[in-house]
């Protein structure tokens, strides 16, 4: 499949509660790594299937993002904007992991659009 879904990521403004209540609902392996620029970052582990992380943002309210994997982020973030995508956040380097874009569609919906390192 094109453009498949990669990864998950819960916004939250209280990361410690939801990570109590994701590994006891989940059990899911959560690990903690550096972020660059400070911070910390909590990988989601889940076996099979898409994984994703947990992060402290007090600008929003909490919700879930999920990001689809690109060949070319700046060129997705572009077509994106010419069918009538809002661009949220314009493509930005993630420390050594990838490039990134957060995109609003015509419908209201908010997706991240990722490029690993190395793609």
């Amino acid at each position: 499949m094109a453009n498949p879904f990669v990864h998950v990521e819960l916004h939250t403004k209280d990361l410690p509660k939801a990570r109590k209540f994701y590994e006891g609902l989940f059990g899911w392996d959560l690990k903690d790594m550096p972020m660059p620029g400070g911070g910390s970052y909590t990988m989601i582990g889940v076996g099979e299937g898409v994984g994703g992380g947990m992060m402290n943002d007090t600008s929003a309210p909490p919700h879930w993002l999920a990001y689809v994997g690109v060949d070319d982020v700046r060129a997705k973030t572009q077509q994106a904007k010419s069918l009538g995508a809002t661009v949220l956040q314009d493509v930005m380097e993630v420390g050594e992991y990838g490039t990134m874009s957060v995109i609003r569609d015509p419908s209201g919906a908010v997706l991240a659009l990722w490029q690993g390192k190395g793609q």
